[in-house]
């Protein structure tokens, strides 16, 4: 049976991005709502936010790649409610057999034990310090950390450790760990980014339905550095036509709060996000459609994404070189770094272990 696209009522889905929930790639059958026969009326439910727990054996992801400054990542939670439709990370959770489509935003996974995972990991011999980058692939301050504070309990961790440590969000829950972060940030342990889409909130809400306000986003910088926390602003993603004539504004917004450092990448579709896309494309903006499209398949060889290292992140040809001239011209009006200074990984030290007897130095 065909994987066909199976799209779910605008009624039964308010503040969702996608518009279906199309298995993923490795389905070998679909689903789809059928009635039942009986005559009698039923509505049917609206979908809700469903969380369930997983007991990783590491936590500690390595990535071999050359357009990451990064080898190393953790993930506290699979799946975002943010629900922002143009995630790369979608396509994850066809490994979990669940759909890139409205499962990612509804159905989630949380990893209770990840800092006690984490503590085990780092206390190994073997273990080679290097700075750890958290939110990557998806909000490490999604609403539901605000109940299972498993980002809190791994940044503890990493702070009794004294180890580096890089933050992408774009949740205002990050404000309330303000006391370790600025700990670890006067000793050269931690940088955030904050991850700025559009300035315009009409565009924000339909783009990323359940994540913060660019308004409230800005000031989340600004209550960052006000504590000390170096921050970057990041333009991400761009988005052709629809969201990069604001990059000016984003960074310059973004250096008034107070940020020392800006980014950008370009909109990446890989595998089942560009079916999503297209499907909220037309749903939102039908009229930019074509134009989007058309400017994403020029930076990508004429396809929908590619992806080549050194260009998948900001694609190549005339429009992206045209992004990049605009993004360098402003980042040096505003005076903006591109590079930031490394953690420092030369304070990392193990604490004693709960039970652990202290040496004797004879």
């Amino acid at each position: 049976m065909s994987n066909s696209p199976r799209f779910v009522a605008f009624e039964r889905r308010p503040a969702r991005a996608a518009a279906s929930n199309t298995g993923g790639r490795f389905e070998k059958y679909t689903k789809s709502d059928v009635h039942d026969g009986w005559d009698i009326f039923e509505d049917l439910p609206i979908l809700k936010t469903e969380v369930r727990d997983e007991r990783p054996r590491s936590v500690v992801n390595y990535v071999r790649s050359p357009d990451l400054p990064f080898d190393r990542s953790l993930n506290p939670y699979r799946g975002c409610e943010h629900g922002c439709i143009y995630c790369f990370a979608r396509p994850t959770h066809a490994y979990l057999g669940l759909s890139p489509g409205l499962d990612f935003e509804t159905q989630l996974i949380a990893r209770p034990e990840a800092a006690q995972v984490l503590d085990r990991e780092l206390r190994s011999k073997s273990y080679q310090v290097a700075p750890l980058a958290i939110g990557t692939n998806t909000d490490p301050y999604q609403p539901i950390e605000r109940d299972r504070g498993i980002m809190r309990a791994c940044l503890e961790v990493l702070r009794a450790f004294r180890h580096p440590v890089a933050i992408v969000t774009k949740g205002t829950l990050i404000e309330r760990d303000i006391d370790i972060l600025a700990d670890m940030a006067a000793q050269g342990l931690v940088r955030v980014g904050i991850s700025v889409t559009a300035l315009d909130p009409v565009l924000c809400r339909k783009m990323e339905p359940r994540a913060p306000s660019p308004k409230r986003r800005i000031e989340i910088i600004r209550r960052l550095t006000g504590a000390g926390i170096p921050v970057r602003v990041m333009a991400s993603p761009m988005v052709p036509a629809l969201t990069d004539p604001e990059l000016e504004a984003i960074l310059e917004a973004g250096a008034s709060a107070g940020a020392e450092s800006a980014s950008y990448i370009m909109l990446r579709l890989p595998l089942e996000v560009a079916d999503l896309w297209r499907a909220w494309l037309a749903e939102h903006y039908p009229n930019r459609l074509n134009r989007v499209m058309g400017h994403i398949r020029e930076m990508h060889g004429g396809e929908d994404y590619a992806a080549n290292w050194g260009a998948r992140m900001r694609g190549e040809g005339v429009y992206a070189d045209l992004i990049a001239q605009r993004f360098q011209r402003a980042r040096r009006k505003l005076g903006l770094e591109e590079r930031v200074a490394p953690l420092r990984c030369d304070l990392f030290q193990p604490p004693l272990a709960r039970g652990a007897q202290m040496a004797l130095d004879l």
